[in-house]
């Protein structure tokens, strides 16, 4: 393929790029856009395999390659269930991640000696930072798929002069990085590109430690835009036109989504990324002495279901216990039983329910829920007080009036669905612990609140006998 046909096959996947994000900005949409994406990324793989850069040596090996990152994939995407997601995207930016550490050493090694002068310092320069930015993605990465799937506590490391640290590791990383550019050969230049690899790598680490579990979808969305970073800083390394375009269209439109969710959030983005949140991940609720006062309110499937039949008005707020317990299609079901039965049933959606931007949204598409009828917190927020029941499938920390009464609640100020505003809420929790964030729930405590504890799905699905008979 020559240079000119492979140029046309790049401009035409970004083309697709850009129409693949277009299309995923709307649930409507978002089957087309995911195909565009698809397409892209076949006609870059194409144009890049088949593309002058590359020798008849070298096709065996992205042959390879393809067959076995290929199979990998498939197998995630066959295997993964939903409520493992947000792990898998945060393991598949840490790949990103180290694959741009991995190209930055092997481009120093490979084509340093081919430059001089300005353009030798230029992409040096390039090397430096994204193997920085790959580094920072990877243990990020890395330690956000171990809080998200439980192997690491939700609980903040907040370590003692945390900033300071953050400070001197940003100097120190200048610091090596003039005496990387004076090195005068390979070798000598080798020593501050590693040391600063480790200091990212713990940068990465004591990133993600400091942030709590309830700011843990900024965080991914926060690592999906560092990936496009690495992957942009991986086509400068490359002279690779398209690694550059789609990298900055990942990282941009990441940190805009970072922004958004943080603005949603009334958080300010620097203080997430620094600061940490929260108090730890599905504690237990605090001693009997700080406990909200009040007395919990137990509620039965079948009672639950009268509720629901006697309703003019429900508003569902689905969060990760919904996926967890895989109650999705449930209820689906039950929106479709008491829709024909004449009730108005909408679903709220905050922000950062669930574990990664959009998770909510993902699982009720899967269930076939009608997009119409699933809004986000600020357009339903005021239709509350006009609700008969709000129905509250496994969240905690998005439904908590503490964000709004208790100045010195770690969410205090945080934006929240006000489910305690309807008539009647309907809790449903295996337990009385507390969320992923470790803050303890008044609401579970006000009088016209109800709890249905048990598996979701299994209490849902009572919930639907009922509804049926």
């Amino acid at each position: 393929m020559s240079a000119n046909i492979a140029t046309m096959a790049y401009i035409a996947a970004t083309i697709l790029f850009i129409l693949s994000l277009g299309g995923l900005s709307n649930p409507e949409t978002s089957r087309r856009g995911n195909l565009y994406g698809i397409v892209g990324m076949t006609i870059a793989v194409l144009a890049t395999a088949l593309g002058p850069r590359v020798t008849a040596a070298g096709i065996p090996w992205i042959v390879g390659s393809l067959v076995v990152g290929g199979s990998v994939g498939l197998y995630a995407a066959r295997k993964v269930q939903m409520t493992q997601m947000p792990e898998l995207v945060a393991i598949m930016h840490s790949l990103v991640g180290l694959a741009a550490c991995l190209v930055g050493y092997a481009s120093y090694v490979d084509t340093s000696i081919a430059f001089a002068g300005a353009e030798k310092t230029i992409h040096e320069v390039e090397i430096y930072i994204g193997i920085l930015i790959g580094a920072v993605t990877f243990s990020g990465s890395v330690i956000a798929f171990g809080k998200l799937s439980g192997k690491i506590g939700g609980k903040p490391l907040l370590l003692p002069a945390r900033h300071w640290l953050n400070l001197a590791g940003l100097l120190m990383v200048i610091w090596f990085g003039a005496k990387f550019l004076q090195a005068h050969d390979i070798q000598a230049g080798m020593m501050p590109l590693m040391v600063m690899t480790v200091i990212a790598l713990l940068f990465g680490i004591h990133m993600v430690m400091a942030i709590g579990g309830a700011d843990m979808p900024v965080v991914v969305s926060m690592l999906n835009s560092y990936s496009g970073w690495a992957a942009a800083a991986t086509g400068f390394m490359l002279s690779n036109d398209l690694l550059i375009v789609t990298g900055a269209l990942v990282g941009s439109s990441g940190a805009i989504l970072s922004y958004i969710m943080c603005r949603a959030m009334n958080r300010n983005f620097i203080s997430v990324i620094a600061g940490g949140f929260g108090t730890g991940g599905g504690a237990a609720p605090a001693a009997a002495g700080e406990q909200p006062a009040g007395e919990v309110t137990a509620i039965s499937a079948a009672e639950t279901a009268e509720l629901l039949r006697d309703s003019k008005s429900v508003i569902i707020v689905p969060g990760y216990g919904m996926a967890v317990a895989q109650a999705q299609h449930t209820v689906y079901e039950i929106t479709k039983l008491l829709r024909e039965k004449g009730v108005n049933v909408r679903f709220g959606i905050h922000p950062v329910a669930g574990r990664m931007p959009g998770h909510m949204n993902v699982l009720l598409a899967e269930a076939k829920v009608p997009y119409d009828i699933v809004f986000e917190m600020d357009e339903l927020n005021d239709d509350f007080p006009d609700t008969d029941v709000s129905m509250v499938i496994g969240a905690n920390d998005i439904v908590n009036p503490a964000a709004e009464d208790d100045p010195t609640s770690p969410i205090a100020g945080m934006p929240v669905l006000q489910v305690w505003k309807a008539k009647t809420s309907i809790v449903m929790k295996r337990s009385m612990a507390s969320g992923y964030a470790g803050v303890d729930n008044p609401l579970f405590y006000k009088e016209n609140n109800r709890m249905l504890f048990g598996d979701a799905k299994k209490m849902l699905d009572e919930v639907l006998v009922a509804l049926k008979s």
